[in-house]
């Protein structure tokens, strides 16, 4: 039996003076209640009530452990209320983690609107591109390109990630725009090691997947140095077009092969269980799916209108 049911009980019989008040009280038989003001003085190896046929009295025991308990009861009340808002409430703080090139993305603006929506609310934002052990590091949604092969894991989908190649303009002109896929295997590939450990670079053709095996001399478990090598000109890369788009609009880097493109890949939200999860983690998890939008391969913020966040 719960400590504090024993507490609590106890605290009921030295208000009431009585157990059968008691057992209306809460809804327990007079019997139980009895039964838990025995274990308590068990426990302690010491009488707390004087009982009679007529009333219930405290004994000095007693009256300490009552001085002594209601502290704690408050205490246990108050956290439970607090808890019980926290799962009705988006409140506390949110610990995400996301993999390296997110903070190029319009990520960083999005969260900070749902802050904007919810006062109550903190996030701690890790960026990281190691299998993040959720449990183990505390963090309670993990933003991954696409899916976990952790069985204990629940992956909800957010948005569709297209992929782009791309070069600088200065590039293209060096060594020629390809037409097809298989022509990248004679490019300078400036490639992931995170996403493409084997250095292959896979593309859809007539309905059907193509790897391509690519060379180059620069790999990086981010994307930040792959992207700054390929504004030099010194070689492609194959990102997802979230982390490009600033560059392709401004002309520093050109798109080919867009037709080729694969077309399975997600961002997804990683984390441990659905149930008793808090509202917060609700909000921020629907907010993201109806916020990130493949229009144009751009996550999509309106921080000034659209629906508020549910």
């Amino acid at each position: 039996m719960d400590s504090l049911d024993l507490l609590r009980t106890f605290s009921e019989v030295a208000s009431s003076g009585s157990f059968s008040r008691t057992a209306k009280h809460l809804a327990l038989s007079r019997g139980t209640v009895s039964k838990y003001i025995a274990a308590l003085e068990r426990r302690f190896g010491v009488r707390l009530l004087n009982r009679t046929s007529r009333a219930v009295s405290l004994t000095d025991a007693g009256l300490l452990l009552l001085d002594r308990s209601r502290p704690i009861l408050e205490l246990a009340d108050a956290t439970r209320a607090e808890l019980q808002d926290r799962a009705r409430v988006p409140s506390g703080r949110v610990r995400i983690s996301a993999p390296y090139g997110m903070e190029l993305t319009e990520l960083p603006a999005l969260i900070n609107v749902f802050l904007g929506h919810y006062p109550e609310v903190s996030i701690s934002l890790m960026l990281t591109n190691r299998m993040v052990d959720l449990a183990e590091e505390g963090v309670d949604i993990a933003l991954r390109f696409g899916a976990s092969a952790n069985e204990n894991l629940i992956v909800r989908k957010l948005v569709s990630m297209e992929l782009t190649v791309c070069a600088a303009p200065v590039y293209w002109r060096k060594h020629g725009v390809p037409a097809h896929p298989g022509e990248l295997a004679h490019h300078v590939a400036l490639f992931s090691s995170h996403l493409n450990p084997l250095p292959k670079w896979r593309f859809e053709v007539d309905g059907q997947p193509l790897e391509v095996a690519v060379r180059g001399r620069l790999d990086a478990t981010e994307a930040s140095p792959l992207i700054q090598a390929a504004l030099l000109g010194a070689g492609v890369v194959y990102l997802p077009s979230v982390m490009l788009e600033p560059y392709v609009q401004s002309g520093r880097l050109v798109p080919v092969l867009s037709e080729f493109v694969r077309s399975d890949m997600w961002l997804s939200a990683v984390y441990l269980q659905r149930r008793h999860s808090t509202a917060v983690h609700r909000a921020l998890l629907d907010f993201l799916a109806s916020r990130l939008k493949p229009a144009g391969s751009k996550i999509n913020i309106d921080s000034a209108g659209g629906p508020e966040p549910r």
